[in-house]
């Protein structure tokens, strides 16, 4: 098996340093610099400083560092100039790369003589650096080898980046480094939490180990993610058939908390259900306010079974659209069984579809009582056989009281169209 490829991701700029910009960009190269078999080891995130720069790169330990950031035709983007002190090199004006970025600005409309010699000097480039494409923008991309590592500068606008990671760095890392395969699976759960999740599958996890196969918990509002991966051997399938055996193992033990695999999304998952049922659905929303409708309808084709939906924040549209008694409202309050379950009832009726989902409950920061603190949250689902709520209680923000929320709406409709 070929050895171990480690990396590491230095990002650079000021208005990642003050959360001006969150830092998307490295989490997504780990992921694709995993999906070849390198190993990323760190991130680090450092300021449009030279001697910052110099001092990080200098001591770099791992085999590949990328490196995006600082490329812009402004005064404060310095990367390249660094990177030549860094390198001992120069900067050379590159006539290729000068023809295409006026061939950019004239397919803008812009005149040859009125494009600035600040973008014209984005040909100015490392003379001792391999030059990659960047189909999407100016600036290049630049490959740079020294004591056995590679260091690749890429621009940070992230669909740039991307472009030139796909084209030109991940293909030359395998050819270069010859990392070893890994193979991984993702297993989506939801409704339990990562600590209690972990205590119920202790056994079946330490019995990973045996099997050369690592565990990893991602959560997120709502959702664990278990990721397993392990190194493959010459063709890999052995490795798929042991990574197979174990999620099959771990689809016997919750099957009621799996609901996907990958890159899928819970509202995916519901809508091929009902899009496979030819059903529909329709949504009752309070506490939510729309949330889990721009859910549904981000999926393409969800007009194919969503119907549509009332938001019903204020009591009189309760009463009004959805034809619930204001005794039932004075009685019990919005946030209750009663009125959610009246609420799912009775947005199916009007909008006449197979399947309802309703949520009333209280988002905060405030406007929560010792009985209904908030993140208290009645949820209810109607359908062919009759309706049946929920009442969950989230902590958090206002925002992850309401993600959550759709989220455990959505995962009791999939049980319900699964017959659980």
């Amino acid at each position: 098996m070929a050895r171990e490829v480690t990396a590491e991701i230095i990002s650079i700029g000021d208005e990642l340093l003050i959360g001006q910009t969150i830092n998307t960009n490295a989490g997504w190269m780990g992921e694709q610099l995993a999906l070849i078999g390198v190993r990323a080891k760190r991130v680090i995130t450092i300021s449009d400083d030279r001697d910052d720069i110099l001092h990080t790169l200098a001591a770099a330990t791992c085999d590949v560092v990328l490196i995006t950031g600082g490329l812009g035709p402004t005064k404060d983007d310095i990367t390249k100039h660094t990177l030549c002190d860094f390198f001992g090199t120069r900067l050379v004006r590159n006539k290729e790369v000068e023809a295409r970025v006026v061939g950019i600005f004239q397919r803008m409309g812009r005149d040859p003589k009125d494009i600035l010699e600040v973008n014209l000097a984005q040909a100015d480039l490392p003379e001792a650096c391999t030059i990659l494409t960047n189909d999407k923008g100016t600036a290049s991309g630049m490959w740079f080898e020294r004591d056995g590592r590679v260091f690749v500068s890429m621009p940070g606008v992230p669909y740039e980046m991307h472009a030139i990671m796909h084209s030109g760095v991940l293909p030359r890392l395998k050819e270069r480094f010859n990392p070893p395969t890994i193979v991984h699976r993702t297993i989506l759960t939801t409704g339990l939490g990562e600590s209690m999740l972990a205590k119920r599958i202790e056994a079946w996890e330490d019995s990973l180990v045996g099997e050369g196969i690592k565990l990893a918990y991602l959560p997120s509002p709502g959702i664990v993610k278990l990721r397993l991966s392990t190194y493959a051997e010459a063709d890999g399938y052995a490795a798929n058939e042991r990574v197979d055996r174990k999620a099959h193992e771990l689809a016997g033990l919750i099957p009621d908390l799996i609901f996907g695999e990958g890159d899928d999304h819970l509202e995916h998952v519901v809508g091929r259900l009902l899009k496979t049922r030819g059903q529909t659905l329709a949504l009752a929303e309070s506490c939510t306010g729309g949330y889990v409708s721009h859910l549904i309808t981000s999926v393409p084709g969800s007009s194919a079974y969503y119907t549509g939906g009332v938001v019903s924040y204020a009591n009189a549209v309760k009463m009004e659209e959805l034809g619930i008694p204001s005794d039932m409202l004075e009685l019990n309050g919005a946030v209750s069984q009663p009125v959610v379950e009246q609420m799912a009832s009775g947005v199916r009726t009007a909008l006449r579809t197979d399947w309802s989902v309703a949520y009333s409950g209280v988002a905060g920061p405030d406007g929560g009582t010792p009985d209904k603190p908030v993140g208290t949250v009645w949820i209810a689902v109607a359908g062919p056989d009759g309706v049946r709520s929920k009442l969950v209680n989230f902590p958090g923000t206002r925002d992850l009281v309401i993600e959550r929320s759709a989220l455990a709406g959505l995962n009791l409709l999939r049980k319900r169209l699964l017959g659980a």
